[in-house]
């Protein structure tokens, strides 16, 4: 979703993790759907906790809209720019593949803008998918500590929420809730609510999102989000085309199509991410 203003217990989290698996699921469920289909290709070589932890990835993968609350005022301001990223206002510009800080300098110092209307998307994407892999490096290290599958799924339900939300297109446009005309006036406002309670609203569930996915390793996880995120991006015109024909309020089979595609695509940047960060994961060096 995206908004713009706005001990023993250990123990028992761990046993209900390896209970877990598909739920009925880009409004909360739709960001659970993404994640449950994901979880639910993850291949053998995947640690059990995280193959079987589906329901609670899911959980995990709504906090960054959780985080927006309009009663945290400091966790929200750091948070509202990580959920999308308005290609337009680059400029043409490329974004640096090295930390946000780079990336908000350019954004301020070149373009004149504030990064956190702009979008720092990729970045988000990239923070947690290396959070999730210095998590499996602690779990093949110790495999014992309840505590360490308790925060891999925390880094990968969080990383999912970013995945799900590059596969949205109306989060890589400045025009994600309508267009402003010459007069000043916006066409179509309210399409971002429309698209985005879709796979919720109209039954696109995990069973159907996972259906022939497979994990690939990503040798370049920086290009490939970024590739992804311009792909997400030539999606936006149908979307304008769909909404103006009513067919995100009364679905087609062409506009379900459409959604159920872009739920795929975010499933299968989910998992190939969570997939790249554990073979990662076996040849990080120590922390310390």
């Amino acid at each position: 979703m995206r908004k713009r203003t706005l001990g023993t217990g250990a123990a028992l989290v761990v046993a209900a993790v390896l209970g877990g698996g598909l739920a009925l699921g880009w409004w909360g469920g739709g960001h659970e759907t993404v994640t449950e289909a994901a979880a639910a290709r993850l291949p053998d070589a995947v640690p059990d906790f995280f193959r079987r932890g589906g329901k609670h990835l899911a959980h995990f993968a709504v906090d960054p809209d959780r985080w927006k609350n309009r009663e945290m005022n400091f966790l929200r301001r750091a948070e509202e720019g990580n959920h999308f990223l308005d290609i337009e206002d680059l400029d043409g510009k490329e974004l640096p593949a090295t930390n946000r800080f780079d990336a908000m300098k350019l954004v301020y110092t070149d373009l004149k803008k504030d990064p956190h209307k702009t979008g720092l998307l990729p970045y988000a994407i990239m923070e947690n998918y290396e959070k999730l892999a210095v998590g499996f490096y602690d779990y093949r290290k110790s495999p014992e500590n309840a505590a360490v599958p308790m925060k891999c799924l925390v880094h990968g339900g969080t990383l999912a929420h970013y995945t799900g939300d590059a596969a949205m297109p109306l989060h890589t446009t400045r025009d994600y809730d309508g267009r402003v005309q010459a007069d000043g006036t916006v066409k179509q406002k309210g399409i971002h609510a429309k698209l985005d309670a879709f796979p919720e609203k109209f039954g696109i569930r995990p069973e159907e999102v996972s259906r022939g996915l497979e994990a690939k390793k990503l040798d370049d996880p920086w290009a490939h989000v970024m590739k992804f995120i311009a792909e997400s991006h030539t999606h936006i015109p149908k979307c304008y085309e769909f909404d103006a024909a009513g067919a995100f309020e009364k679905p087609t089979d062409e506009s379900r199509a459409f959604v159920l595609a872009r739920v795929r695509a975010g499933a299968q940047l989910t998992l190939d991410l969570w997939y790249t960060a554990w073979l990662r994961s076996e040849k990080l060096p120590g922390h310390w």
